[in-house]
Order: structure tokens, then C-alpha cells, then sequence
């Protein structure tokens, strides 16, 4: 008897200790979290406004209340007033701090909320934006809400559950998990906790269906969309926040965990970030019709998760310094995205990018919620340009939909009805060979919209990307263009035409025999003269004709813009391009560049496009069938089946041969070097499309 009693005292002590040390772990980070919701300053004079101008009812007049559309829900903004009301009533050294005039408009707001129960017809409101601001609102106030408000709140709140409909794997899965360890937090529930904990670092893998790819991208649907920056970038976030918060508590991620959120962020984030900063216009989706989506990134999510693990730690210390400004962006890197459609090449005085589609993907994501709706050939090869990250901050209202950077578009009398916008490619050959330094990226482009087939293809290097394309063929008898650039208008536009220079004037300019064009330091130079148009002025159009978000007005914006096109002329049956881009450049670079150019194209038609760069020893080869291609006088490459290879060779010396297969397809396939017959075995299964090093 005396050993069991003495058994169930032990077990009883354990018991105990258990519970007191979740009690702790849980206020240590519970305090962390109402710690963040409580940083932001407390606007005195807003604070003062919200307590002036609500109504007895406890409504604001600027708020429309009555539109609950997926487009419109302005209520929004009174969950917003109602946490920035509870950190100006709680926050240490606000002028508000136990304010009983505080406390009582944000006790008419809340209460109007409960009694209301606001729905939106956009289930993300009800499931996810409503319940976390409620959740936060909650944290914050705690012990000054009547028990009434806590109950109450708390049944909102936990409308952000594991088994909604939102709460699938992907993007969405994160933040609700989020969302229920703060309710946890708020009930103090250890088992719910845990749960949290448990599911989040579950959802730390790669899948090929939604969510982390194996390439280190991110689709948050089963449209293979890319969504990095948008649904990926929320996943990331999410896991970085509470793995900071939950650090050194027993309910810390498992280090496993932290290693892929690490490499995802640094690999598959960061490197769809222009000097890992800014967002990349070629990453994005729908989120470009929202107002200043191209802003800089903050520091929150590499500081978080330096604060939860070591690993990797120099590279993300210097993306905290380079978005702080304390250090210049020193990054070289290029990655193929082979689950995205989507190539990425990063040098430290410039940023570009290639988007495409093929069979295995849709051309664009959705235009839910009305968002986006001119995106219809954004994904059709865009190739996008970046020096500084601002070359494109909130052009989009005043953009020509029509001439996408990059892309080889019919220019039809408008876009098609947004309904008609995402569409299943129709080609299987896309995709991109990189070394992790220089590569190319290739597309045998079918207009999902439009009887229109090119094939495109890019090469990139050091100092220059050679932008190619061969076989342009339309069935309808309007013009194809083919755009070089469309961005901000920065200064000046100069000319090279016929060894002389000349500065354009603001306007509409039709040219012939451009050897090359100048523009915020960028060169568009042309291995043969070519005719180019170029307008270089005032742009009009208003954020409502891209969006119909309610804040979406159909007011004027002006904006200066830079525009420069090929026109490959009414209904073109084997029409073609060549030009290099040249980033970081002056207009005396660029003419001197253009006589002595250290890039050859070898080959630019349907079958076979190649480019070598004398300088580098490297060669650059699209297969869209099987070919050979002389790389120079002593060495020939061939290739059985369509893929791009990279080589690297000095003479008859192949010293470095990568190869990728785009139509994802074949597990096999032979190229010969000379007499030399390799047969090259190709990544299956979750890494087809990706590179493969040939010894």
C-alpha cells in the first residue's frame, strides 16, 4: 500500500510539474505575442478621431456597413479601429493607457460586432481576415474584456479552425494554425497548443501537390500557379512567427522543420525577390492590381527565424542588412523554378526573370475576387528587368495590357472577358536549365487566347541576357508585338541608329535601323538593325479597370512611361527576333557594346536556338527537336530528343555540360560531342524538369 501511495505521489508530483511548466511556457509566449501586437505606435490624433467621430450605435460614418460583396466588406476597417483603440488603451507610455473614454468606444465597436456578426460573401473574411483580427483583439485586451465580450469573441474567433474549408494544405493551413494557437494562448489550452505545434511542422515538407514544391517554389492550388510571393510568402511568415515566439519553450519546432522553412525562404523566397527585397513582377499574380504591391519587404521574417535557429544564419543576417540598408546587395545566383514555369536570374547591380506555362499548368492564376483582370497574357514569357525594384511600383492601372515585357502577344481591340482569363497551356515544352550561375530558359509558346505560336527562348549571363525568338506565327489577321519593355519612365530615351546617338523627345516614336536603345540604364541592343517603336511619356488609366475591389475608383492616374516594341506586322507566318539586354550600362557602353558584342547567336529558328558567349566559353542550346549545333570550329553538339543544354567548352574541351528535358517526359536521352555519344540519365518523379550535371 505504502508503494503505491507513494507511486501515485510521484505521479501526482510529475503531474504537476507538467502543468506548471506548460503554464509557464504558455505565458512566456503569450507575453511575446501581445508583446508584438502592442509595438506599433498609438497615433494620438487617429485615437482621438475614432473616439469623436463613432456613433451611438457604435459605428463609424465612413464605413459602409450594408456591403458585405466579395469586392467590397469595409468592415475591415473597424476591426482594424477596434485593435488600434485596444493597443492605444493597453500599450506601456500611451497617452491613452487605462483610458476610460478609450475603453468605452472600444467596447461600443466590439459590441456592435458581436450583435451583428458581420459575414462577408468571401469566405477568407469569415474564416481567416475576421477571426485573426479578432483573435489579436482579444490577446490584447484579456482581463479588461467583460465576460460577455470573451465569450463571445472567442466564438468568432474560432471560426479559423483545422476543419474549415480553408484549412487546407497550402498556403491558407498556416495562418489558421496560427490563429488557433492564439486562441490556445488566450483559453491558456496546452493540448491545443500542441496540437498547433504538431500540425505546423507537419506541414514543413515538399509536396507535388499543394503547398512547398521540391523545387522550392510554392502553389497554393492545384492550377500550378506559382504563388510564392503571395500564399507562399503568408506560409513562411506564419511558421517564422511562432517558431521565434515558441522558441526555448517545449513546444519549439523540431530542427528538421526549421531547415526546409530555412531553405525555402532563402532559396525559393528570397530568390523571387529583386536584391532579396523587392517583389519580382514576374512572380506575381493577381496581387498586381493591388495598390503598392511592388513594395520592399520587411525584416520581420529573417530576424524570426534567426531568432529560432542558427542554421544558415550568415545568409540571413545579410538579408536583414541589405533590406536595412546597411549593405549593398552582392548576390549571383540563377534558379529554374521547373514546378513554375519560372526562371530567375539574380547579379548584384541587377534582378531579371522569365514566366511562362505549358500543358502541366494554367497560364495564370484565377482572377478571384475580381482582382487582376487583365492578366491574361502575363504569364505568356514575361521577362522582366530590375535595377532598382521600382521599375514598376503601381504602374499597373496606366499599363497597355497588351504589351506585356517579354511577350509575344496578338493585339486584338481589348483582352477577353476576365471569366475567359486562366486557361490550361497547350505545349509541353517549357523549362530551364541553370547551373546555379548561368542558364537558359525556353518556350514553345501557344497562346491559350489567340491562334498564335512562337518559339522564345533566353539566355542568360554576366553582363547581358540574349533575348530570342523564331518561328512567330498567327492565324488572324490583326498585328503581333513583340515587347521589349514597359515600365516607369525615368528620364531620358537615347538612340543608336546608324553610328550616331540621339536623345528622343517625349512621345511616339517609329524608328529603323536601331542598332540599339538607352533607358534608365539599361541597353536593348540588336545584333542586326531593326525597326522599333518606343513611346516615352504621360500613360492614363484608373485602378478600376484592373481590379473591382471596392477601394478601386475609377479616378485618373497618371503615370510616365517608357514602352519599347517589336512589330512583327499583320498575321506574320515565320517572323523572328534577336536582341540582348544589357542592365547596369551608359549610352556610350551601350554603343561600344553593340560593335563588339561578346555574344554570338548560332542558331535562332523553330527547330534550334543558340547563343554562345565568346568571353565566357559557355554555349547555350534549345532542342526543340533533335538537331546539332556547331559550337565552334573543332566541336559540334548534337541531341537525340528536345532539351536545353549548357555547355562550356574551350575548343574540343567540354569542361562543363548541364541539360535539362522541358517536356518533363523522358527518363533518357543521348547527346554527342563530336564522336563522343553520351547517354544522359534525366531527374523522374519530383525532379523532372530539373538539371542534370553530366560528367
Amino acid at each position: 500500500m505504502q508503494r503505491l501511495a507513494t507511486a501515485l505521489a510521484i505521479a501526482l508530483f510529475v503531474l504537476a510539474s507538467c502543468f506548471n511548466s506548460h503554464a509557464q511556457d504558455i505565458q512566456v509566449i503569450k507575453t511575446r505575442m501581445v508583446g508584438d501586437l502592442l509595438e506599433p505606435p498609438v497615433n494620438a490624433a487617429a485615437i482621438t478621431q475614432l473616439m469623436r467621430t463613432i456613433k451611438a450605435d457604435g459605428t463609424w460614418p465612413n464605413i459602409n456597413y450594408e456591403d458585405v460583396s466579395r469586392t467590397g466588406f469595409q468592415h475591415a476597417e473597424h476591426l482594424g479601429n477596434m485593435l488600434a483603440l485596444a493597443r492605444a488603451y493597453k500599450k506601456p507610455g500611451s497617452p491613452f493607457l487605462n483610458n476610460a473614454a478609450v475603453k468605452k468606444t472600444f467596447s461600443a465597436a466590439l459590441d456592435l460586432w458581436l450583435e451583428k456578426d458581420f459575414r462577408c460573401q468571401n469566405w477568407w473574411w469569415n474564416e481567416m481576415g475576421t477571426p485573426s483580427q479578432m483573435i489579436n483583439i482579444l490577446l490584447v485586451m484579456d482581463s479588461s474584456l467583460t465576460e460577455k465580450q470573451r465569450v463571445e469573441g472567442l466564438r468568432i474567433a474560432r471560426r479559423a479552425n483545422l476543419e474549415t474549408f480553408g484549412a487546407r494544405p497550402g498556403g491558407d493551413l498556416m495562418p489558421i494554425a496560427g490563429m488557433l494557437g492564439k486562441q490556445a494562448l488566450f483559453t491558456n489550452n496546452p493540448d491545443t497548443l500542441q496540437r498547433v505545434i504538431r500540425v505546423m511542422a507537419a506541414e514543413i515538407k515538399t509536396s507535388t501537390g499543394r503547398g512547398l514544391k521540391p523545387d522550392m517554389s510554392f502553389h497554393h492550388r492545384t492550377d500550378n500557379v506559382i504563388s510564392t510571393l503571395t500564399y507562399g510568402s503568408n506560409f513562411a511568415a506564419s511558421f517564422a512567427y511562432w517558431a521565434a515566439k515558441i522558441q526555448g519553450t517545449q513546444f519549439s519546432f523540431p530542427e528538421e522543420a526549421m531547415k526546409l522553412l530555412v531553405d525555402y525562404y532563402l532559396d525559393g523566397i528570397c530568390q523571387s525577390l529583386v536584391y532579396a527585397t523587392y517583389p519580382d513582377p514576374g512572380a506575381m499574380n493577381r496581387d498586381v492590381s493591388r495598390r503598392n504591391a511592388l513594395r520592399k519587404e520587411g525584416t520581420e521574417v529573417p530576424e524570426n527565424l534567426l531568432a529560432a535557429t542558427k542554421y544558415r544564419a550568415a545568409e540571413l543576417e545579410n538579408v536583414v542588412r541589405i533590406r536595412r540598408g546597411e549593405v549593398k546587395a552582392d548576390l549571383t545566383r540563377d534558379r529554374y523554378f521547373w514546378y513554375s514555369h519560372y526562371y530567375t536570374h539574380q547579379r548584384p547591380n541587377y534582378y531579371a526573370s522569365v514566366r511562362m506555362h505549358s500543358a502541366r499548368a494554367n497560364n495564370m492564376e484565377e482572377p478571384h475576387n475580381e482582382e487582376g483582370i487583365k492578366n491574361h497574357h502575363y504569364g505568356d514569357g514575361s521577362f522582366f528587368i530590375s535595377r532598382t525594384g521600382q521599375e514598376y511600383f503601381n504602374i499597373y492601372p496606366v499599363w497597355d495590357w497588351q504589351k506585356i515585357p517579354g511577350a509575344t502577344i496578338l493585339q486584338k481591340a481589348d483582352v477577353p472577358h476576365w471569366k475567359q482569363l486562366a486557361k490550361k497551356g497547350r505545349t509541353h515544352f517549357a523549362g530551364g536549365v541553370s547551373d546555379g550561375v548561368y542558364g537558359a530558359a525556353a518556350f514553345d509558346f501557344a497562346s491559350v487566347h489567340d491562334p498564335l505560336k512562337a518559339h522564345k527562348a533566353w539566355f542568360f549571363f554576366d553582363n547581358e541576357i540574349v533575348c530570342l525568338g523564331a518561328g512567330i506565327h498567327a492565324d488572324t489577321a490583326l498585328p503581333v508585338l513583340t515587347t521589349l519593355n514597359q515600365c516607369l519612365l525615368n528620364k531620358q530615351v537615347a538612340v543608336g541608329a546608324n553610328n550616331k546617338t540621339t536623345t528622343l523627345k517625349t512621345g511616339k516614336h517609329a524608328l529603323q535601323n536601331v542598332s540599339w536603345v538607352w533607358h534608365d540604364s539599361v541597353a536593348y541592343v540588336f545584333p542586326q538593325p531593326a525597326g522599333v517603336n518606343i513611346t516615352n511619356g504621360e500613360a492614363t488609366g484608373n485602378w478600376r479597370q484592373i481590379t473591382h475591389q471596392a477601394w478601386a475608383t475609377t479616378a485618373t492616374v497618371r503615370e510616365h512611361v517608357f514602352s519599347l516594341w517589336l512589330d512583327h506586322g499583320v498575321q506574320p507566318q515565320n517572323a523572328s527576333y534577336a536582341w540582348v539586354a544589357v542592365p547596369n550600362t551608359s549610352t556610350a557602353s551601350a554603343a561600344a557594346y553593340s560593335k563588339n558584342m561578346p555574344v554570338k547567336i548560332l542558331a535562332n529558328t523553330p527547330a534550334l536556338q543558340a547563343v554562345q558567349h565568346t568571353g565566357l566559353q559557355r554555349t547555350g542550346v534549345v532542342f526543340y527537336e533533335a538537331g546539332s549545333v556547331k559550337v565552334n570550329d573543332r566541336l559540334t553538339l548534337a541531341a537525340t530528343q528536345p532539351c536545353i543544354v549548357m555547355i562550356k567548352a574551350d575548343g574540343a574541351a567540354v569542361t562543363a555540360l548541364t541539360v535539362a528535358e522541358p517536356t518533363q517526359k523522358l527518363a533518357s536521352l543521348q547527346l554527342k560531342v563530336n564522336d563522343r555519344t553520351i547517354a544522359v540519365t534525366l531527374p523522374t518523379g519530383a525532379q523532372a524538369g530539373s538539371t542534370v550535371t553530366v560528367q
